[in-house]
């Protein structure tokens, strides 16, 4: 999503458990937003990796709030991409991937891709005939018994409580687009209302999307210039 070229920062990718490339594992509370904050943690013990800027969309938005909560020393910045549902909302949403989980097991995926299908695009995508297509082919591109797992384990996830964000004292830079009930743009709202110094954008159209990049790339070098812990030699996630 991001054009990193010209930010000057090195960049870690990786696949969350799971997913990917990444071992899965039958233990479904292992797929809690917070035990992935400390997989990622751990990464960044495993590379070398003192402080950095936690990024990430959607389970990985969660996952950097949790480690901005588990490990604040650790976390240089937050960009926070599509946030997901949470806190009061999350319920709904749980019963919706428990079933999802069910009609994979027993119907295979395609079911799940008709209901999806039915569903209109995020705003910025409204006008996009190859949104519905691209998500499909994500969702085909899974092992069924994987893919169970980690909706039921996103069932178990949850954003950090509300206090333990307030105390969040890094920068953060909240990305959000409208017309998309998994990703609400009141949890954004909330997130803005529980750290007011973080820099809020909500994206409407294809437009204000494509904006994103610059936004980030920004961002993270404001946090360069003002991070009075940096060193010079350090390497970001």
């Amino acid at each position: 999503m991001f054009d990193w070229t010209g930010v000057g920062a090195s960049v870690v990718r990786y696949d969350a458990r799971g997913h990917g490339g990444s071992e899965s594992t039958v233990d479904l509370d292992s797929y809690g937003w917070d035990q992935l904050a400390l997989d990622q943690l751990a990464l960044a013990d495993e590379l070398g990796i003192d402080r950095y800027v936690a990024a990430g969309a959607s389970m990985g938005c969660a996952t950097a709030l949790h480690a901005a909560v588990t490990a604040p020393e650790r976390i240089r910045g937050l960009v926070l991409v599509i946030p997901p549902t949470g806190w009061e909302t999350r319920a709904a949403q749980t019963d919706m991937y428990e079933a999802g989980a069910q009609v994979v097991e027993t119907h295979g995926v395609e079911p799940v891709i008709r209901a999806s299908a039915l569903t209109p695009p995020p705003d910025p995508f409204a006008d996009d005939p190859l949104f519905s297509e691209l998500r499909a082919d994500a969702m085909r591109s899974w092992d069924p018994e994987r893919l169970t797992r980690v909706m039921r384990g996103a069932a178990r996830a949850q954003l950090p409580e509300r206090d333990a964000i307030s105390r969040i004292e890094c920068p953060s830079l909240v990305l959000a687009w409208t017309g998309d009930a998994v990703h609400p743009t009141s949890t954004a709202d909330e997130l803005a209302r529980l750290m007011p110094g973080s820099e809020t954008h909500l994206a409407s159209t294809a437009e204000d999307v494509q904006s994103w990049s610059s936004l980030v790339a920004g961002f993270v070098q404001r946090v360069e210039r003002s991070d009075p812990w940096r060193v010079d030699d350090d390497t970001h996630a």
